[in-house]
Parts: C-alpha cells; sequence; structure tokens
C-alpha cells in the first residue's frame, strides 16, 4: 500500500468518525426537541381543560414565550397548536411516540397532516429513520402510496442471498416493490431510449421517486472488456448503502436474460468501478410488468445483489373510460353548479352529478 492510498483511507476514516458523532449529536437532541413539544402540547391540553380556556389563549402563549425568550423561533401561534395536535395524537400511542422521537419535527408533522392510520403512520415513522428521508421525499412517498404498495406487491430480489444481513436489510429498505414515474407525463408506448432520456431530464423528480441517499453519476455509462463496450442505463451511488446501484429501464414483461445482464454489468462494476471500502454493487431491473415466480428462479442463479420492480407510468385515466366519467374541468363545474343551488336553496329537477 503506497503513501497516498494508505492516507486516503485514514482520510475517509476520520471523516466517517466526525459525521457518525454529528449524527448521534443530532440524534439526541432531535429526541429532546421531539420530547418538549410533547410535553408543551400535554400542558396546552390540559390547562385548556382545568380552565376552560379557548384559542386564544394560544396566541397569548405565543407572543409572552417569544418576549422572554427573545429570537427563539418555533413558538408560534401555529406550531403551538401543532404541539396541542402532536400530544392528542400520541399520547395513548407509546410506540408510536418513540419512534417520532427519532425523526425531525417537520416529518412528524407531514405524517400526522397526511395519515390518520396507525400502521401507516408507523411505516413512514421506521422508513424515514432508516433511510434519513427529507421532508420532500417523504411527502413523495406517502403521495406514491408507498405503504400501500409494499403491502400489496410483493418485493423480488436475492440480497439475502447475495449479501451479508446488515447489508441485505437496508438494500431491501431501499428497494421498492413499485416506481412511480407518473412525472414523466408519458401516456403512449415509448422505447428504452426515449423512456431514459425523459428520466434524465426529470432527474431530480427521479432521486425523489427512488428515496434517500441515491447521487446520481451518470446515463449509458461505460464499460469495457477487452475490445467490447457495455453501456448501464443509469448508474448511482447510494451514500448509506455505501455501494454502486446499475439501473436497468425495459419497456417490455420481465425476460429471465435480463437478470444474466445484470449480472454480467454488476461483476464489471465491481472489478473495474468499485473501491476497496465500496459494498457489493447492487442492480435494480424496472420493467412495467413481472411475473413474480418466474423473477424468482432467474434470480436464483445469480450470485450478484439483484432487485426487480415494476414502474408504472401514467395515473391518467385509461383510455376505455374516457367519456364515461367526467373531466376534471367538468367536475369543477358539476361542482360549481351544486354549490349555487344549495345557496339558493333550489333542488328542483337537480341532474347535475347524473353522469358521475
Amino acid at each position: 500500500m503506497n503513501q497516498l492510498t494508505a492516507y486516503n483511507r485514514f482520510f475517509v476514516e476520520i471523516i466517517d468518525t466526525i459525521n457518525s458523532a454529528r449524527y448521534q449529536a443530532f440524534k439526541s437532541i432531535n429526541k429532546f426537541h421531539i420530547g418538549q413539544n410533547f410535553e408543551i402540547g400535554r400542558i396546552i391540553v390540559e390547562n385548556q381543560e382545568i380552565y376552560k380556556w379557548g384559542q386564544s389563549i394560544v396566541d397569548t402563549l405565543s407572543k409572552d414565550i417569544n418576549k422572554q425568550i427573545d429570537g427563539v423561533k418555533g413558538y408560534s401561534p401555529q406550531n403551538l397548536w401543532r404541539m396541542r395536535q402532536f400530544y392528542l395524537e400520541y399520547k395513548n400511542e407509546p410506540e408510536l411516540l418513540e419512534m417520532a422521537m427519532k425523526i425531525p419535527w417537520g416529518q412528524n408533522m407531514l405524517i400526522i397532516q397526511q395519515l390518520k392510520d396507525n400502521n401507516e403512520r408507523r411505516y413512514y415513522l421506521q422508513a424515514t429513520d432508516r433511510l434519513g428521508w427529507s421532508r420532500a421525499v417523504l411527502l413523495n412517498q406517502i403521495k406514491a402510496n408507498a405503504y400501500r404498495h409494499q403491502l400489496t406487491n410483493k418485493k423480488i430480489s436475492n440480497f439475502g442471498k447475495a449479501l451479508p444481513v446488515y447489508l441485505s436489510e437496508q438494500a431491501n429498505e431501499a428497494l421498492k416493490s413499485e416506481y412511480n414515474l407518473d412525472f414523466l407525463g408519458i401516456t403512449r408506448p415509448v422505447l428504452e431510449k426515449e423512456l431514459e432520456n425523459r428520466l434524465i431530464e426529470n432527474i431530480r423528480d427521479l432521486l425523489l421517486e427512488l428515496g434517500y441517499g441515491f447521487s446520481f453519476i451518470g446515463n449509458q455509462y461505460r464499460l469495457k472488456l477487452n475490445q467490447k463496450e457495455y453501456f448501464i442505463d443509469l448508474l448511482f451511488y447510494h451514500r448509506i448503502l455505501k455501494c454502486l446501484i446499475a439501473i436497468e429501464l425495459k419497456t417490455v414483461e420481465f425476460e429471465p436474460e435480463f437478470a444474466g445482464k445484470m449480472n454480467f454489468y454488476l461483476e464489471l462494476l465491481d472489478q473495474q468501478e468499485k473501491q476497496d471500502d465500496d459494498n457489493p454493487s447492487i442492480g435494480i431491473i424496472l420493467c412495467p410488468v413481472k411475473d413474480n415466480l418466474e423473477v424468482e428462479y432467474a434470480l436464483r442463479s445469480s450470485n450478484k445483489p439483484i432487485g426487480v420492480s415494476e414502474y408504472k407510468l401514467t395515473q391518467r385515466l385509461p383510455e376505455k373510460y374516457k367519456g364515461k366519467v367526467p373531466t376534471t374541468k367538468e367536475l369543477k363545474q358539476m361542482l360549481k353548479k351544486a354549490l349555487h343551488k344549495a345557496d339558493s336553496g333550489d333542488y328542483s329537477n337537480d341532474t347535475t352529478f347524473d353522469s358521475i
């Protein structure tokens, strides 16, 4: 090992130590902050019940706090109401409260405001903690119904066989059973090259859909063996898994040979691009349709970690339903008409919603 290589490894170890200490400090402070907000919410609720105070007490409280603790943000009337709501939501849910203590306040508020089912809340609390989802990524996952998809669509991979246990669990968390590419606005069949180009043009939305930790390296990433060249559709580096992730895009139903090709690409990546302190490279094959049993058989002989997921391109109305249900514009017109009739009290011969 030469001096430069030794120093680089030494430097990385120091940086990892610093970042780890910072992260642990953040977790400790965050837990204290969330606990404080829960306690403030409890005090507000209990005193309102005892003294029959109304909503105005929160406005008064906010003003007085900011006079006493000058320059400290976070005690606006709106945020005090959120603390109150936070307490009411979790006062009888110690398990959820413990999970909530592990993620930032903004993500907690998003989960409370967007979700009412405790099972859904549990899923997003755990995923946000484990994968470090930002508020934007969390919102994207909720809007894409990640919880529902993980219930109905089985994740298919060989991570358990091809990776160590600790890394297999993390990789499985990072893999989705289905990816929503609705942001591309594609409503017709496309070639793989066009699909790839659209994803590159919308790389920010793609990174949000993939989830936290993905860093884009390039598309049509070139690998070479002897005199032949090979190209990976999309190549990423995952900062949490600490490995390269190759994504292959398919516009046809999954075929077993896709797994063999990906296995070959991962072998080249590990030999040519993987750094000494990186974990084994991972492959993800995205198809519009897959047969789970066929995928399982195709991955049995692979010695590289590969996952296969479906994607959907649009949530727009299927062609066969057009003309049979109202458009968004028509629904707005119907609603406006209904509200007008409600205001006037005239419901005679009302056919406003007959077409729905």
